[in-house]
């Protein structure tokens, strides 16, 4: 027998160019903070030196990651209880594991693909199957950096969503951030949260004064009458950006924020969709598959509620290097293009 291959020994394997010619790095990395908000810098930082100082069980551990996932605010105020992992992520959460066991409360930290990709069969055995109290917070989830498939965490929700005993946290700014970390310490069980890192834009209370994050709530940031897009992450400031240029033009867009995508907030979703005649539309920085849009439409079939329904999310492929905005564009997650597509399926 034999074996056929497309191996071609004479043709010249050219490397992948980032899209846009030769972006800067500064482009490739940009944050998103650039959308017209206030910033906070490190938020995540912040909140965990903030519960730490009344909470002893509370120790950190990153993956040489610390300046990348703003652990390094928490080992500067808290040097003894930081713990420097090299680029092990396998041996990191190993030893959370045990730190859990042993009574504390260890936030580990790192980029979302080496944590749902290297360290998955660490996580589920030694922490979600125990159901031990660690929390594992990611930097560069989905597309927010423009380092190509290697650093780019388009799948992370699909493959934490089946792992049993995990709560899952996408938070969309630096208010939800700051809420979600005093909030998954009194979880006792594991937690994954996606991190916005760096120079975070506090969104949410511009659009909803009174907005507080809530584990395992979904809160209707605004109202509209001829769609609802339900949206996590940083999705959400997008989707509410989106909604707001629509009004000018008579097109009323309720946005429903699910920062925890699992478990998913089954009650409100079903209450929001359910609700007039309204165009349903999820919005996620994920890609299609096995994330926010799938879990939604799973909950409207098997409840019974069937409004016309729409997904936005990435593609199911390996995206391009490039300049981040002009990723967005292309693969349909900046504002303008979900005013695009919003306005083409109504």
């Amino acid at each position: 027998m034999t074996i056929q291959h497309r191996y071609d020994p004479h043709r010249k394997y050219e490397p992948r160019q980032p899209v846009g010619g030769g972006a800067k790095t500064s482009a490739m990395i940009a944050s998103l903070a650039a959308e017209g908000y206030d910033s906070v810098s490190a938020p995540f930082g912040h909140a965990l030196v903030d519960a730490a100082r009344n909470d002893p069980r509370i120790v950190g551990l990153t993956a040489d990651l610390a300046k990348y996932t703003d652990l390094h605010v928490f080992a500067e105020a808290f040097p003894d209880r930081f713990y420097q992992m090299g680029m092990a992520e396998q041996v990191m959460v190993s030893a959370a594991a045990g730190m859990a066991r042993e009574g504390f409360v260890p936030f580990a930290t790192t980029y979302a693909v080496f944590a749902s990709r290297r360290a998955y069969d660490f996580i589920a055995m030694a922490i979600a199957e125990e159901y031990l109290p660690v929390k594992i917070v990611c930097a560069l989830p989905g597309l927010t950096t423009g380092y190509g498939p290697s650093h780019q965490a388009t799948e992370d929700l699909a493959i934490f969503r089946g792992l049993p005993n995990l709560t899952i946290v996408d938070p969309c700014c630096a208010i939800d951030v700051a809420g979600a970390v005093p909030a998954i310490i009194d979880h006792p069980g594991p937690v994954y949260m996606r991190l916005p890192r760096g120079k975070v834009p506090s969104v949410i209370r511009r659009h909803c004064p009174d907005y507080t994050f809530e584990l395992g709530r979904a809160k209707l940031l605004r109202d509209g009458g001829d769609a609802l897009v339900i949206s996590s992450g940083f999705m959400t400031m997008r989707a509410l950006d989106a909604a707001v240029e629509m009004e000018k033009d008579g097109i009323s867009v309720a946005v429903l924020h699910c920062p925890t995508i699992k478990p998913l907030d089954t009650e409100t979703i079903l209450a929001e969709a359910g609700r007039g005649t309204r165009l349903v539309v999820t919005a996620e920085n994920h890609t299609r598959i096995g994330g926010l849009g799938e879990a939604v439409a799973s909950t409207l079939l098997t409840n019974g509620v069937t409004p016309a329904f729409r997904m936005i999310g990435l593609p199911d492929q390996f995206l391009d290097a490039g300049a981040l905005p002009t990723l967005h564009d292309r693969y349909g997650i900046s504002t303008t293009a979900i005013i695009q597509q919003i306005r083409g399926w109504l």
